[in-house]
């Protein structure tokens, strides 16, 4: 067996075939001399011919790979360092399943990405000073069916893979952004035992989360498991969904560079296709006829999901069947996200409704079922309706697993989500981790588990100095809830340094939300804000009437003319409208209520 950081891991097939009269030191050269041409195909109907001309120069060698599944050629020119390093063995073309291994003994490797061969940095190239090309079999090797591969000197047969363990490794070991791009997706690549690999793959982002400085880790690793966890459920996926949170790649790879040119598509001439030539047709079809934008995006469930949040601060809601509907899709989704996950949850997530991260769960789920319907024709609705609860429960159930890991790495407790206790080093570390998820969310509109911004409210009140915190209020880093806020109201005590805090959490909430908090605050300052919010709603209708001038003093616990007219005013409003019964379950609050309330304020502002 032949072991590489890369497997091509060659695992030795049994067979030993002839000698086919090459040696390691004789002839070697006549593999240089002439030109090579493969041609690769795989089970999801792609297509590639592969070409390297005869070597004509010493500093460097071409090759060309024609992806007639996706319409172009990509003709590439790697360097092959100082003159006096000849190439003395051929180039070889292998067969990875979803890769095609370009390698050249001595010289460089490059494992290029057959499914998505768009960008570069989904491609690995490594160059001779790397110890992965140096570990490779040295011999010509000449590439057979079914990712086999024959030793031309030993005369053995071999099965080219990819060794998930070694990728792991390199994963650790890479410095480069583009490296940690193409070996994170050739790892997720590897579909079995998903759920080690993606630990593995949490372990090195938790180490590395500032490290990468061309694209976000999370947000790739998100986008890239779930491409990976329903991909081979049809084939069409690479077209439908998102496989990179990377649109383009201007960073040049250092020691290659490349032509794309389009090119002529094969013309079928068959009746009726099965198996292979049915997936081949139908990705000649798809160059042919693709529409624009057909791959998903979260732009309709963004413009959606503002429009339903509007409509409850004001009070205006559609259909309650179309909201009903919209939560039940989220129901499925939570549920099958609680099945994926049968041991009890370290983080306190899933505690609370969380109805604004449920609707955008639910919006996203008709949303891409109505996206795959209108692209996968001839797939049963059922089936689509399971692959979308899959994808979108699969997204949340990552976002989960990284928080769960660093929940376990920082050994937090329950205890947590008290307010009256000082935060540790692991609390900073964690909250930290979580602003990282909300940031890497946040731009592609991506779904959180209900009850996040709870916890991470919770984490930033005990983190950050107020100043600091009102800042990421302020700028919607984080999202004050309903249940947070009722925590902390009750665990706070009516010190100077909790009452300003108190203060400025609640000035910032939602009109709705903050009625509620402050009657939960026992304070001549939360007395104020109801008596405000009580005036400012039975005035904003108030056409002056004409009054009588004449005051009955008796009525009023206070001689004060102004305070007595106002309070006045208002009882008159309460009793002419019947206001009272507009605004039941609101602690009895009336003109009385207004009058004491303000005094006291009076009080206050005179130091009496």
């Amino acid at each position: 067996m032949f072991e590489a950081p890369l497997d091509i891991a060659l695992s030795d097939s049994g067979f030993n075939l002839v000698n086919f009269g090459c040696t390691d030191l004789q002839d070697q050269e006549k593999f240089s001399e002439h030109p090579t041409l493969c041609v690769f195909t795989n089970h999801t109907g792609s297509l590639c011919v592969c070409y390297s001309p005869k070597l004509d120069s010493w500093e460097q060698i071409t090759y060309s790979v024609f992806y007639f599944h996706k319409g172009h050629s990509k003709t590439f020119t790697a360097a092959l360092g100082s003159a006096d390093s000849r190439v003395t063995k051929g180039i070889t073309f292998l067969n990875l399943d979803y890769f095609v291994a370009v390698y050249l003994p001595g010289h460089f490797f490059h494992l290029l990405n057959i499914q998505h061969p768009d960008l570069v940095c989904h491609s690995l190239f490594l160059t001779g000073n790397n110890e992965v090309v140096d570990m490779l079999p040295h011999g010509p090797l000449q590439s057979l069916s079914g990712s086999l591969i024959l030793d031309w000197c030993s005369g053995r047969l071999y099965r080219a893979d990819l060794n998930r363990s070694y990728l792991l490794e390199f994963l650790w070991d890479a410095r480069l952004d583009w490296e940690k791009m193409a070996v994170l997706h050739c790892v997720l690549s590897c579909r079995q035992d998903t759920r080690f690999l993606e630990a593995k793959i949490i372990q090195w982002i938790s180490e590395n989360i500032s490290a990468c400085h061309s694209f976000d880790l999370i947000q790739e690793f998100i986008i890239a498991s779930s491409y990976w966890s329903i991909y081979p459920e049809t084939g069409n996926m690479d077209k439908l969904l998102p496989y990179s949170s990377v649109l383009t790649w201007n960073t040049e790879i250092p020691g290659i560079t490349l032509v794309t040119e389009e090119i002529a598509l094969p013309l079928m001439r068959v009746h009726s296709f099965k198996g292979y030539w049915e997936k081949l047709h139908s990705n000649l079809e798809y160059v042919k006829y693709s529409e624009p934008h057909s791959h998903y995006s979260n732009s309709v469930v963004r413009r959606e999901w503002h429009s339903l949040i509007s409509e409850e601060k004001t009070g205006k809601r559609r259909s309650m069947a179309y909201v009903r509907n919209i939560l039940d899709n989220a129901i499925k989704v939570i549920s099958k996200l609680e099945a994926r996950h049968l041991e009890p949850r370290l983080t306190p997530l899933f505690q609370e409704e969380d109805n604004h991260q449920r609707l955008l769960v639910g919006l996203m789920v008709s949303e891409l079922k109505d996206h795959l319907l209108r692209h996968l024709r001839g797939v049963e609705k059922k089936r689509i309706e399971q692959m979308v609860l899959d994808y979108i429960s699969k997204q949340l159930d990552l976002i989960c697993q990284i928080l769960e890991a660093s929940w376990r790495k920082h050994n937090l407790h329950p205890w947590i989500f008290h307010f009256n206790r000082r935060a540790s080093a692991a609390e900073f570390a964690v909250f930290h981790i979580m602003t990282r998820i909300l940031e890497a969310t946040h731009s592609l509109f991506l779904p959180l588990p209900p009850g996040f911004h709870t916890l991470h409210t919770v984490l930033g009140v005990r983190c950050l100095p107020l100043h600091n915190l009102l800042h990421y209020i302020d700028n919607g880093v984080l999202l004050l809830t309903e249940t947070a806020v009722t925590r902390l109201m009750k665990d706070l005590d009516n010190t100077e340094k909790s009452e300003k805090l108190k203060f400025s959490i609640i000035v910032r909430l939602p009109p709705l939300i903050g009625q509620k908090i402050c009657r939960l605050w026992d304070h001549p300052m939360s007395s104020n804000i109801i008596s405000r919010n009580h005036v400012k709603r039975l005035l904003q209708d108030y056409k002056k009437q004409p009054r009588s001038s004449v005051i009955d003093k008796s009525s009023y616990s206070v001689e004060f003319l102004p305070l007595n007219y106002f309070t006045g005013i208002l009882t008159d409003i309460e009793s002419s409208s019947r206001a009272l019964n507009a605004f039941e379950g609101h602690d009895n609050v009336d003109a009385k209520f207004v009058e004491e309330a303000a005094l006291k304020h009076t009080t206050v502002l005179l130091g009496l």
